[in-house]
């Protein structure tokens, strides 16, 4: 029985550095293709395809081949995560996203790099090296000088940037008893702040008047910025409370809007229409991504890094997105996107959109998952009182069909089970018929039987599920409670 849902076959060995950069072919179709077909092809809107073309500076041509190439790299980015294990060194696009790189600390696993139709680079660092590194640094954040804006880590470079505008960085570091020879000081003249007063996708109002952005439409309500309202702020514009928020530390919150209002998983274009969300999969560093504010409008740019933490003046903000897309004040909260996929909620940045910037976002999923959220995609409407489940089941590593008569129930993956080696969380989403009460079950094997350890049991037809859990054996049972019908099951595991 496999015990793995994805195998990469091995291939022959390969000697690193001399392997030349993977290259993706351009488009040769000799017919001049509109925008318009060419977005619909993409799978993004044509707003999205051309403020691309727009802020990358690209042609139909070129935004067309750059999201196929950033779709295939992260496609095999999720694989080699998990068949490269400790020795995954990071993964990253380079600027024209034509070729893709992953970083790897022992020669022997090159061969699965190249057979996922990567390129593989030999790395001093693993990734989960850096991220520990990175993870220290966070820790003492609170002795950090002012003079040092933030620290990340930098994929392609193999090593943690720590900013410094002059300050000791080296001392800082030397403190926080770091493997100095991961860490590269770098100065800088970036001063970020929090964008709070303003709007980002549309707006709302926090109190007795400041104003941010929404975010991201979710079941009930929307999620933005942490540092725009605290826990039990009221909100108009619409109305709501919000119900949970963090910062600093992190910069993400959640509003449950009240009764009239109807959260949409849709995006303001600002160009006189909006863009449907489909799902929230991570795009890979290096890809483009596009952000909505009211105050600049609607700007592109590319991913820099994952995971940087960055010091505002109120504490420092971990397992950030940096990004190059520019922004001002007045875009606090609002959507980050890739394609059709959310990827954040503005924080904050320096610069400005006539010289340039640097710009941050908190990671969408970690806000779904820290509160229990389902986001909503492709523009629905969610019923008036907002179940835990529903929604559609993209944006997931795995995907699952089938039909259950009332009663019935089945296992999966295909009626077995799979293994993570490594902990983290699992996230599953049923969508089940309309009309019927359909439940979803993580179970865990125990040494000796299998135990529940999550469960959607509402008593609606969809149902979303998002466990931390520790390495091992898992399964999905997939419970038609009451009624019948064909089913989606959606899922990703560490």
């Amino acid at each position: 029985m496999n015990r793995k849902l994805l195998h990469i076959s091995a291939v022959a060995a390969l000697t690193l550095g001399v392997t030349a950069a993977l290259t993706y072919p351009a488009s040769a179709d000799p017919r001049p293709e509109s925008a318009a077909d060419a977005a619909a092809t993409a799978g993004v809107s044509l707003e999205v395809f051309q403020a691309m073309a727009r802020d990358l500076k690209l042609d139909v041509a070129g935004v067309k081949d750059r999201l196929a190439n950033e779709n295939r790299a992260a496609k095999a980015d999720l694989s080699l995560r998990k068949s490269l294990a400790g020795t995954y060194g990071g993964a990253w696009l380079s600027a024209d996203a034509k070729s893709f790189t992953v970083g790897v600390t022992s020669q022997a696993e090159a061969a699965k790099v190249t057979a996922a139709g990567a390129t593989p680079k030999l790395v001093k660092h693993s990734l989960a090296k850096l991220d520990a590194v990175k993870e220290q640094l966070d820790a003492v954040a609170a002795k950090a000088p002012k003079a040092i804006p933030g620290w990340y880590v930098d994929v392609a470079a193999n090593t943690v940037v720590v900013l410094s505008r002059g300050a000791d960085a080296a001392a800082f570091v030397k403190a926080a008893g770091v493997d100095a020879s991961a860490v590269r000081i770098q100065a800088t003249t970036e001063n970020p702040v929090p964008y709070i007063d303003v709007i980002g996708g549309n707006a709302y109002y926090i109190g007795s008047g400041s104003r941010c952005s929404v975010g991201f439409s979710v079941s009930g309500g929307f999620v933005t910025a942490g540092h725009c309202g605290s826990n039990g702020s009221t909100t108009t514009q619409p109305s709501g409370t919000f119900r949970g928020s963090s910062f600093p530390g992190n910069d993400y919150a959640w509003v449950q809007v009240a009764s009239g209002n109807t959260p949409r998983g849709l995006v303001n274009n600002y160009a006189g229409g909006t863009v449907s969300v489909n799902g929230s999969t991570d795009a890979a560093i290096g890809a483009s991504v596009c952000r909505s504010g009211s105050t600049t409008g609607w700007h592109c740019g590319t991913i820099q890094a994952r995971n940087a933490s960055v010091t505002y003046s109120q504490g420092t903000v971990s397992g950030l997105i940096r990004t190059n897309v520019c922004a001002e004040p007045g875009d606090s909260g609002g959507s980050l996107i890739a394609g059709n996929q959310a990827q954040g909620v503005t924080s904050g940045g320096s610069g400005n959109c006539s010289s340039g910037g640097t710009t941050y976002f908190q990671p969408v999923n970690e806000i779904l998952q820290a509160y229990g959220l389902t986001l909503l995609t492709g523009g629905t409407t969610p019923p008036s009182s907002p179940p835990p489940g529903g929604g559609g089941c993209t944006g997931y590593e795995f995907t699952r069909t089938g039909s259950l008569s009332s009663g019935g129930s089945v296992y999966q993956p295909d009626n077995s089970y799979y293994q993570s080696t490594v902990s983290g969380t699992h996230r599953g989403c049923l969508a089940g018929p309309s009309g019927t009460d359909f439940d979803l079950y993580l179970q865990k094997w125990n040494g000796s039987a299998w135990a529940n350890v999550a469960s959607g049991t509402t008593s609606a037809s969809s149902e979303s599920i998002t466990y931390s859990g520790t390495a091992g054996y898992y399964r999905y049972r997939v419970y038609a409670y009451s009624g019948s019908g064909s089913y989606t099951l959606g899922f990703s595991n560490p």
